[in-house]
């Protein structure tokens, strides 16, 4: 900026040395022409030394995470109570609403029934094991004996001593205890699977009550909600008497989380070439007039969604943009330093300097953003 304010210094006093001091020559329409010409091609390097050293945004915005809180209930709920009040700072973990537990506490209720018995019946099964256990040893001793008849009778049959209808009845009672025992083996195998069906060495049964009561009481919990983090409401309209959850009509309030504010400030993209993260940034909020808050570049976001593409059965068509249209900006991330956050609500709006070098051309920026500052005291005028 120097060379270009000596340049500016020597033109200057050329001119009033040739055309006033010692009049070499008239000054004339021509020559004023001329002047006012070379004049303005000087201020360029004004203009743009602005622009590049020391990039000027006035679209800069405060950003805040927002929460939105949405009854996890798994059917229509009524809202009892409402437990916040409006632009009040909350705790994480503090109530905010309170939702009708009684619908929720009688399936807790009806589904531990249901484990209490699900568990009994895992003894239930225990004890057919047993049963059919025996039933199987019983039926292979009735076999054993039925062979033994039916030996001793063959024997006496074909000695003449025995009667062949004797003989031929132990045949089929032989046959009916083997059927027997085939069935109790099958009975038993039954009695065994039921007994040993078990996920993570808990009876299936037994596993799945277990992840019903569990579900149950997830809901029981969610009757109540509570903030997910610190922060505060501002809009609030739920009232007692509503009726919320499985997605009746979603969110029923948007919690503004204090954590992690930052500024995000919208530049022309050409302006953005030598900024990096770490520069100084001054920013001057309309919320505070005649202040200047200082800070530092976080990130500079190379995106933008004029570049987005969506799925379609659509050819896409490039016209060119009218002239009134602004060209894609990109955004950059600003962390303000040294200041209560508390001091910059989401969506306070201002102007943003940063400062890619120093200089006369970053003394100038700093004139300006002063002057924008101190002028929200007048503007916008309201009359």
């Amino acid at each position: 900026m120097v060379p270009a304010l000596l340049i500016s210094v020597f033109i200057a006093f050329l001119f009033w040395l040739i055309f006033f001091k010692l009049k070499w020559l008239q000054f004339s329409i021509a020559w004023g022409v001329v002047s006012v010409y070379f004049a303005l091609h000087l201020l360029l390097v004004f203009l743009v030394g602005l622009r590049f050293v020391a990039p000027y945004s006035t679209d800069a915005k405060v950003i805040q995470h927002t929460i939105q809180l949405v009854p996890r209930l798994s059917e229509p709920t009524l809202v009892t109570a409402v437990l916040v009040e409006p632009n009040v700072p909350v705790k994480k973990g503090q109530p905010l609403f309170q939702f009708d537990r009684r619908p929720y506490e009688y399936k807790v209720s009806q589904l531990a029934a249901q484990l209490a018995q699900a568990t009994q019946n895992v003894l239930v099964l225990k004890a057919d094991l047993e049963v059919a256990t025996q039933k199987v040893a019983k039926t292979k001793g009735e076999l054993e004996y039925a062979k033994e008849q039916q030996q001793r009778t063959q024997a006496l049959a074909k000695k003449g001593a025995g009667s062949e209808e004797d003989a031929q009845k132990w045949i089929a009672q032989l046959r009916i205890a083997d059927a027997g025992v085939s069935e109790a083996v099958a009975e038993a195998a039954r009695a065994r699977l039921k007994y040993e069906s078990q996920v993570g060495g808990v009876n299936t049964a037994v596993a799945s009550a277990q992840a019903e009561l569990a579900q149950a009481q997830y809901y029981l919990d969610n009757t109540t909600l509570v903030a997910p983090e610190d922060g505060y409401i501002i809009n609030l309209q739920v009232r007692p008497g509503m009726v919320a959850g499985d997605y009746r009509i979603g969110a029923i309030a948007s919690f503004i989380c204090d954590a992690d504010r930052y500024l995000l400030a919208a530049y022309d993209q050409e302006v953005l070439k030598y900024v990096q993260a770490g520069q100084a940034v001054e920013v001057a909020l309309n919320l505070y007039p005649g202040q200047i808050f200082k800070g530092k570049v976080d990130s500079v976001w190379k995106a933008s969604g004029i570049g987005q593409l969506l799925p379609s059965g659509t050819l896409p068509t490039f016209n060119p943009l009218p002239p009134d249209i602004p060209q894609g900006r990109f955004a950059v991330r600003i962390a303000l330093a040294g200041e209560d956050p508390s001091k910059f609500p989401i969506g306070a709006q201002g102007a943003a300097a940063i400062y890619t070098g120093g200089g006369g051309f970053a003394a100038l920026r700093r004139i300006g953003i002063r002057s924008y500052s101190w002028l929200n005291w007048l503007y916008p005028i309201p009359f």
